[in-house]
């Protein structure tokens, strides 16, 4: 039979340069974590500012991946 069952797993990766990078970091992150990683879906931006400029980037993810 071929029906897969995945995890999902919530995580969120950030970078003081730009929302890519802050997901990379996120799936990095969760792939040691977790392991075989198939799909993710970004569930919220955000960011923190200080001296008025955009300082940090903040991105979660929802992480889909397979289970044995």
């Amino acid at each position: 039979m071929n029906d897969r069952i995945f995890r999902l797993t919530e995580v969120t990766g950030t970078s003081t340069t730009t929302i890519e990078e802050a997901i990379q970091n996120a799936v990095k992150s969760a792939a040691r974590a977790v392991g075989e990683l198939r799909w993710f879906e970004v569930s919220e931006i955000r960011g923190a500012i200080r001296d008025d400029q955009v300082s940090q980037w903040q991105v979660t993810i929802k992480i889909g991946s397979r289970m044995e």
